[in-house]
């Protein structure tokens, strides 16, 4: 089964940039079958990492940034996949 995680944060505005790099600089053991990260509007970071892995497996998942540079805490969803095409 393939398991996706999802990982959203809102840098305090203006601190974008600094959260994609801190977000990229991020290393998880054992390594995702993939990993995409991606930048949003309002300096939003959103990290998508794939996992061969039961839906409720115990997974490797980004940390919460240092409170300054956020404005509030980190969204996280999981998700199995269903289809592929």
């Amino acid at each position: 089964m393939t398991v996706a995680l999802m990982w959203e944060a809102r840098a305090v505005q203006g601190r974008g940039a600094e959260l994609l790099d801190w977000a990229r600089a991020q290393r998880l053991p054992g390594g995702p079958l993939r990993r995409e990260t991606f930048r949003g509007p309002e300096d939003r970071v959103l990290v998508i990492t794939w996992w061969d892995a039961d839906y409720d497996a115990e997974l490797p998942e980004l940390p919460e940034p240092d409170g300054g540079l956020v404005t509030r805490a980190v969204h996280r969803w999981r998700f199995e996949s269903v289809a592929s095409d």
